[in-house]
């Protein structure tokens, strides 16, 4: 009889501890566990790890080559492991060409439609190629945006905010600070301009002149110093404040000058094609009345109701044949929840599940039978409604005679799965056990698992009444995206959790509307922390220079600081990390220059930084990793083969404390790392908020590359609790618990219900039924997402939410309530 199990002897990936267990195949297998206890090490760093390493084993010579470089995992045995697909929460950002469109293939079919089956224009010979309608090819491509849609240019306002002031005094704000600004000042008086005037009242031939000119002439400046200071005359080139913006825009590998001056620009549809993307003679081809870029903005419900009746011609030519491929694909996507989206939606703008989803849909309809889908909680972001049409969609996967291994922290798509593994008991080196393997009613046996007790015995509600609100927010006629004439109020002083099916509008009221709101109410050089300074990763599409409208704002007075902490990552290559970005390292170099060696070699804190060519080693330049591309593959980073991963050279690693050296620091977990530097003040405060957000488990020098968007957010977070809180402080999070176990939740909750206990206000977009039930406040939007949603369909306590019955939160939100009773 055939072995239906895949059975694994001695997993040592990470921190697994040499684990045996043996999964059912053609089944829906669940793995849980706290964040950081093994169970991705186990689903990932090792199942799917060995499946794709057997594949490049059974392909050319030059692919097998490359395992040496991304190695293969520690395990001793693996048998029974079919084919494996991974469907992960990527890390890295798609690239602003990238779609829903491009995403799940959907794209070509529609321009496969337009280019086999399109009304062409009278005297057209010849059809165009389907390269002709896609914006990111140069035969499809509007010569006058390169296919984005959108230019970029400067006005006198955008360039000079403020015309009441001198050009002396900083007029001109777009021109750089320091000696450079100073310089460009000088070089205009010195051709003769008044600088001390007000920019108002200079002439406009000389406004624009100043501004605009191609010209760079060279001038003697006779600089005015400090008293004592040498004097010397010196030639200076002048260039006008729109070369400066538009030059270091496209030049500047700084990406901190380039968002500086971004903010001196203005993006506006590009004239030539008015923001369609697309070459003239493309968009004078149609189908059903629509050219292309008309049926890629509708949402894609619509558009399967527009192909429908071609989909459904009794023949088999070209345009039924390909109008019921899209209907059957945009089906599943809108089985998922995801008919909301437009196929020309830019992908940087959708949550790490809804790209997740896409990708699941694309895979649904590949086709694909006897494959291991390892699924990275395909549940993250969905609100309850979407993750039972999540299951469906999983449930047909598995009856094509596929098994799915589904790392999950959702206890609904747990208590769904046919098997269980649950790994810990904790996390880090306390973790990496297999604690239950079996059918889910079995770990009610597993006196040490986490995850049993929000399994079977829901914890218990806060023991305390709604907290009264301090004060009111209340923005009135909010016009953006699909948010039409809405009116919100946000209460002061109180925890308010923000629910509704994915895009809704959610994300666009709380982390565009009200944040915008507050910024420019505080002005954003006062109210921004820095600590979530980016944009929020669902919702609505985001472009910045899309701003809402605004009927009316009441209220922001009492407001003195706004803290916004998003999902967005912390570095986009392995050189940056949670030790770097939170500050803490600082004081573990300077720990490590303190030593007598260190001294004795004139080796200060800079040698001990993997951004210094002294210290580092040259072969990954610190970074630890090196990229390997895999050309038919996505590329990925292997361990340096000269450090091994330590990312400095051998002299630098001759220096110890306590008999570590810097390297091992960055390997420590936070855990471990709280008690090697309990004395030292600066590390020992980072560390201590790490804990205290739940983000024990992670190493220090732990690559931004491989922290989940929960991840960034929780690391963003505890970098702001660091800081002294001044005053009434508005707090935004976007979906805070994504990629958290319930007892990290917990854990988080703790903290950010703290911060209210504190007199501060915090805003969350959630969809954890349980953080939402333990909120002061409720604000639930819908009905439906896209053009179905910005109503607000329900406000007020938990209890009156969950009993007024309007909208699809109440029903969750009720069922948690009863559960708890019964509890």
């Amino acid at each position: 009889m055939t072995d239906s199990y895949v059975r694994v002897r001695g997993a040592r990936e990470h921190n697994l501890r040499s684990i045996d267990v043996d999964i059912p195949r053609d089944a829906l297998v669940a793995f849980t566990g706290v964040s950081g206890s093994g169970k991705s090490s186990l689903a990932f760093g090792t199942l799917y790890a060995e499946a794709q390493r057997r594949y490049f084993e059974s392909v050319a010579p030059y692919a097998r080559r490359l395992i040496h470089q991304v190695g293969a995992p520690k395990v001793e045995e693996i048998t029974g492991l079919p084919p494996a697909v991974a469907l992960e929460q990527r890390r890295s950002a798609p690239t602003s060409r990238s779609s829903v469109g491009t995403v799940t293939t959907l794209s070509n079919s529609l321009r496969m439609l337009f280019s086999r089956a399109g009304d062409y224009p009278e005297g057209v010979s010849g059809r165009l190629d389907s390269d002709a309608f896609s914006p990111n090819t140069a035969a499809g491509a509007c010569p006058a945006c390169h296919g984005l849609g959108r230019v970029h240019r400067v006005t006198e306002d955008s360039l000079v905010p403020d015309p009441s002031r001198t050009i002396r005094d900083g007029a001109v704000a777009a021109w750089p600070g320091a000696w450079q600004g100073k310089n460009l000042r000088d070089i205009l008086a010195a051709l003769g301009h008044d600088i001390d005037r007000p920019w108002r009242e200079l002439p406009q031939a000389d406004r624009d002149w100043i501004l605009f000119t191609d010209e760079q002439p060279v001038v003697t400046v006779e600089p005015v110093r400090d008293v004592g200071r040498i004097q010397r005359p010196y030639q200076g080139r002048y260039m006008s404040a729109r070369r400066y913006v538009l030059h270091t825009f496209a030049d500047s590998k700084s990406e901190t000058l380039r968002t500086r001056v971004r903010g001196f620009m203005v993006a506006e549809p590009c004239p030539s094609c008015a923001g369609r993307r697309l070459r003239p003679e493309a968009l004078a081809v149609t189908f059903a009345g629509h050219d292309i870029a008309s049926l890629a903005a509708l949402p894609l419900t619509a558009l399967a109701g527009l192909l429908r009746p071609t989909a459904d011609a009794p023949d088999d030519g070209v345009a039924p044949t390909l109008a019921r491929d899209l209907v059957a694909r945009i089906g599943v996507l809108t089985e998922l929840g995801l008919g909301y989206l437009s196929t020309d939606r830019p992908a940087p703008t959708l949550s790490a599940g809804e790209l997740q989803r896409l990708r699941l849909a694309t895979q649904l309809r590949s086709g694909l039978f006897g494959v291991v889908y390892v699924l990275d909680e395909p549940s993250a972001g969905l609100h309850p409604a979407d993750t039972e049409s999540l299951l469906t969609v999983l449930g047909r996967l598995k009856e094509a005679g596929n098994s799915l291994f589904v790392v999950e922290h959702d206890m609904d798509v747990v208590r769904s799965a046919d098997w269980l593994v649950d790994v810990g008991p904790h996390a880090g080196e306390l973790g990496g056990r297999v604690l239950h393997s079996g059918p889910v009613a079995g770990l009610a046996d597993s006196a040490e698992s986490a995850t049993r007790r929000f399994l079977f015995d829901p914890p218990p509600l806060p023991d305390r009444a709604p907290r009264t609100p301090a004060g009111t927010v209340r923005l009135r006629g909010i016009a953006l995206h699909n948010l039409r004439g809405l009116d919100a109020d946000f209460p002061l002083g109180v925890f308010t959790a923000v629910t509704g099916v994915s895009g809704s509008g959610k994300s666009t009221l709380v982390t565009r509307v009200l944040a915008d709101a507050v910024r420019d109410h505080l002005g954003a050089s006062d109210g921004q922390s820095g600590a979530g300074e980016a944009a929020d990763t669902g919702g609505a599409a985001e472009d910045p220079e899309v701003r809402a409208r605004l009927g009316g704002v009441d209220g922001l007075d009492a407001v003195d600081r706004l803290v916004r902490v998003d999902q967005k990552p912390i570095g986009r290559t392995p050189r940056s990390n949670l030790a770097t970005y939170t500050g803490l390292f600082d004081a573990v170099r300077k720990l490590f220059a303190a030593t007598d060696e260190a001294r004795a070699r004139g080796y200060t804190a800079g040698r001990f930084s993997f951004n210094v060519t002294s210290g580092r080693c040259e072969t990954c330049q610190g970074e630890g990793f090196v990229a390997v591309e895999l050309l038919f593959l996505p590329g990925t980073y292997a361990p340096c083969t000269a450090c091994h991963g330590a990312r400095y050279n051998p002299e630098t690693l001759e220096i110890t404390h306590r008999g570590h050296t810097v390297a091992d620091v960055l390997e420590m977990t936070v855990d471990t790392a709280a008690a090697f530097l309990a004395d030292v003040p600066a590390a020992a405060r980072s560390l201590r908020t790490l804990k205290d957000v739940g983000l024990g488990y992670l190493r220090l020098g732990q690559p931004a590359t491989e922290l989940s968007g929960g991840e960034a957010q929780r690391i963003k977070l505890a970098t702001e609790l660091q800081r002294a809180r001044r005053g009434h402080t508005l707090y935004l999070l976007d979906e805070p618990t994504t990629g958290l176990h319930p007892a990290d939740t917990e854990v988080l909750l703790r903290q950010l219900h703290g911060l209210v206990d504190a007199g501060h206000t915090v805003v969350v977009v959630e969809h954890d039924m349980g953080v939402v039930a333990g909120a002061d406040h409720v604000i639930d939007l819908g009905p439906g997402g896209g053009a179905d949603g910005g109503l607000i369909v329900a406000a007020g306590t938990p209890a009156e939410v969950a009993a007024a019955g309007e909208g699809r939160t109440a029903p969750y939100l009720a069922r948690w309530r009863a559960r708890q009773d019964t509890a």
